[in-house]
């Protein structure tokens, strides 16, 4: 990927080696790891932490904690996820201009070990997510080791991919689709739940698509092999292989962000098309 034609984002903060505040409440660590399968491209973790009261209220955990700092200039996996970040505002801020209305970008927050949101209090183990409440993106880089080597899919497209993926999050948020889906939890059975939530997550896999396509469109910033290194990323965090690999069997009704099948025909419709009027995922039958 030409990261060489990328701009890095200013909107990334540093929290790697700065412990979380003391929140009133969260989620334990032993609750983080029992999601981790179900969790691994974040998703949305007011889905995850409904039950958990945000840190001190909404409005805590959005001031970043003393001795944040910008990204090391010797941090090669952080300057890619500023660039990524970076391009993504170019894109969606164009994109928005379009729709008549003004993007606002997320904040992007790197940490390691555990982090305090306004969505609560998170481990590593719960993978990158996106946090409504505060609209920001949390990553610990270390999940990128664990994508090449566990889930085999290497590759700087295929880490792009995720803070691609993310950042569409902030987007459904931003257009109101997050808090729609939001409503309908208490109203629908818990089966009906899990499909809003995967149709939610496939079309934030789709707007990933959607950023790559524009990227390259406007800067020529894929190589040969990126699109596949998506591909294979998208594949990997599918909701029938995770299953699989961590039961051996796969259980349908529980699915919250899709199959492998699923998220790699999304993303492909996204950077195929460009056109985000055809990432409606909850008005098809099957998505």
């Amino acid at each position: 990927m030409r990261t060489d034609r990328m701009r890095e984002s200013d909107n990334v903060e540093d929290r790697r080696g700065v412990g979380p505040g003391m929140a009133a409440g969260g989620l334990g660590l032993g609750g983080v790891v029992l999601v981790l399968i179900y969790v691994l491209l974040g998703g949305n973790p007011q889905t995850l932490l409904q039950n958990m009261p945000p840190s001190g209220g909404q409005g805590s955990g959005v001031s970043a904690p003393t001795g944040t700092r910008g990204v090391p200039a010797d941090d090669p996996t952080a300057k890619l996820v500023a660039k990524v970040l970076g391009d993504t505002e170019d894109v969606w801020a164009d994109l928005f201009r379009q729709m008549g209305r003004a993007y606002t970008p997320p904040r992007l927050i790197l940490f390691s070990g555990r982090v305090d949101s306004a969505c609560g209090l998170a481990s590593s183990a719960v993978g990158p997510f996106y946090c409504p409440a505060d609209r920001r993106v949390y990553i610990d880089l270390n999940f990128y080791s664990e994508l090449s080597t566990r889930f085999g899919a290497p590759g700087d497209f295929a880490q792009a991919y995720v803070i691609a993926h993310e950042v569409g999050h902030h987007v459904q948020n931003l257009l109101g689709t997050s808090a729609k889906v939001d409503a309908q939890r208490g109203r629908v059975s818990e089966r009906e739940m899990n499909d809003l939530s995967v149709r939610l997550e496939l079309q934030a896999d789709f707007y990933a698509g959607v950023w790559a396509h524009h990227a390259n469109k406007a800067r020529q910033i894929l190589e040969p092999g990126d699109i596949d290194e998506g591909i294979r990323a998208a594949g990997a965090v599918g909701d029938d292989r995770l299953q699989m690999q961590a039961t051996g069997h796969v259980v349908p009704d529980s699915f919250t962000h899709g199959t492998s099948e699923q998220r790699i025909r999304w993303f492909k419709l996204g950077f195929e098309s460009g056109d985000v009027r055809k990432g409606d995922t909850f008005s098809v039958p099957r998505p």
